[in-house]
């Protein structure tokens, strides 16, 4: 599961609100949502792709009285007295509650019964139970025998698992990727301003963020890995891992965002993927002209629904295989996964790909559409403030402030700042990679003393102002301004 802020469309109020994401599941967290979860809240680790939500069950233990109410325990303990012979069990009262106990001696009392039950005879006295006879020698390490054995099967099976484990992480790191027929454009030099705290314009990918629906990292070998492409189509396609790598691969460039992100959240990240166009593939299966939705499918069942347009159209939308120059690191798919600028990845992102359905909205839902999730998920138009932190100590004088903005497949053309609710000013962007990547911002502000609000808004590059009206992640995505408070000192 993400950082929130308040509801409220003062920032003066939503200094000290807390807010989250409210309605459906969370798909990055399926385990919260879900995990997204996953845990997906959701879309997660979304851990869930998008929504990453899972879910815990909880266990209860066993009770000697199953009756929780302490009332309906007394009116249980009466029923049980009134079905014995005397009306109540010998040598307990039939009321659990004191203040019954002696509205029931009242009674026998009433009935010639003092209330102190009498010995019962010899006759009516229950005969002792027979010892239970022990278990002989052969049945006793017969049993013990069982329970070795069952240690043994799990210790093997944990063997087994740690064995193929290994195993794919030995085939990921003895991995050579091809190199590509369509290299990435390079990261302009402008465009890393190299702020201390400002997110790198290329996020790594031990910082990338993880939300999907996988409790356990599904660990699948290259060789057995296929990829199936059917449904409403002229040609079923099947590849195995061998010939996507022999296929003309291409990087791009893409950042990609969950759609359980908070406003200010850090559940977005940038990084140049190497795969094939998803487009060539589905042009191999030749789709129905009414299909108009692929339902992705990863080995783990977790679905989604991408339309189809998005990925035939002329954007990067690829079978991923590689991530920043190295194989796809196994919590991120490994070994094929897709990227799609400009989707939610609760819709688009499926890692540990195995299998696309070619059909019709009216036809499928996948995973999050069925937890209440709009069922296409278009990104919207977001930025953030990166410095100064929230709650941070100022000195008087100039500073920096500075953070991203993104709306992948459309761009980012301006960033503008305001302090104390006062007039926008605007800020200076650094160069982007591509309209498909988020887009670094700064402001220099000279501080005053005292305690300050700070809010960012982007402009896209089709005109669009973002939005100051605030709504949470479910069904389709956030929406606001981000704010900070900063208190500058002498």
């Amino acid at each position: 599961m993400s950082p929130g802020i308040s509801a409220a469309a003062d920032p003066r109020e939503r200094m000290s609100a807390n807010g989250g994401p409210a309605g459906p599941a969370d798909p990055d967290h399926p385990d919260r949502p879900e995990r997204t979860d996953a845990a997906n809240p959701g879309p997660s680790l979304d851990t869930t792709s998008d929504p990453q939500e899972r879910t815990d069950a909880a266990n209860s233990g066993p009770s000697l009285d199953t009756t929780s109410d302490p009332q309906e325990r007394t009116h249980a303990a009466t029923r049980r007295a009134a079905a014995s012979p005397a009306g109540v069990s010998p040598g307990i009262s039939a009321a659990a509650d004191p203040r019954e106990q002696k509205g029931a001696a009242g009674h026998a009392a009433d009935a010639g019964w003092s209330g102190i039950p009498d010995r019962p005879e010899a006759s009516e006295r229950p005969e002792r139970p027979e010892r239970p006879e022990r278990p002989s020698r052969r049945t006793f390490f017969g049993w013990a025998g069982a329970a070795a054995a069952v240690g043994v099967l799990a210790l093997a099976v944990g063997s087994i698992r740690s064995t193929a484990s290994a195993g794919v992480a030995a085939a990921r790191r003895a991995l050579r990727l091809p190199v590509p027929a369509v290299a990435a454009s390079a990261v302009p030099a402008g465009a890393e301003l190299g702020l201390p705290g400002l997110a790198d314009v290329v996020t790594p990918n031990d910082r990338f963020y993880r939300i999907d629906t996988a409790l356990i990292v599904p660990e699948v070998d290259p060789a057995d890995w296929r990829l199936r492409i059917h449904g409403m189509v002229a040609i079923e396609v099947v590849l195995t891992w061998d010939d996507v790598l022999a296929l003309p691969l291409e990087e791009s460039w893409t950042t990609l965002t969950c759609v359980s992100n908070e406003v200010g959240g850090t559940l977005v990240g940038n990084a140049r993927w190497l795969g094939y166009p998803v487009r060539e593939l589905l042009a191999q299966a030749r789709p129905d002209a009414d299909a108009d939705m692929v339902l992705s499918r990863s080995i783990d069942g977790f679905t989604a629904s991408t339309p189809l347009e998005a990925l035939t159209d002329a954007r990067n939308a690829i079978l991923a295989v590689g991530m920043n120059g190295e194989p796809l690191p196994l919590e991120h798919g490994f070994p094929a996964r897709l990227v799609v600028p400009g989707l939610y990845g609760y819709v688009s992102a499926t890692k540990w790909v195995t299998d696309l359905e070619v059909t019709r909205f009216d036809r499928a839902t996948a995973y999050w559409t069925t937890r209440g999730w709009s069922e296409r998920g278009p990104i919207k138009l977001q930025s953030r403030i990166d410095v100064p932190r929230r709650g941070q100590g100022l000195k008087a004088g100039e500073v920096v402030i500075a953070g991203v903005a993104w709306q992948q497949q459309v761009g980012i053309e301006a960033v503008e700042v305001r302090i104390d609710e006062g007039e926008w000013m605007p800020a200076t962007l650094a160069d982007a990679i591509s309209d498909d990547t988020w887009v670094q911002w700064s402001f220099p502000w000279t501080a005053t003393p005292g305690d300050h609000v700070i809010q960012c808004r982007a402009t896209s590059r089709t005109g669009e102002v973002q939005t100051e009206q605030t709504a949470p992640p479910a069904p389709d995505g956030a929406t606001g301004w981000h704010w900070r408070t900063v208190s500058v000192f002498d």
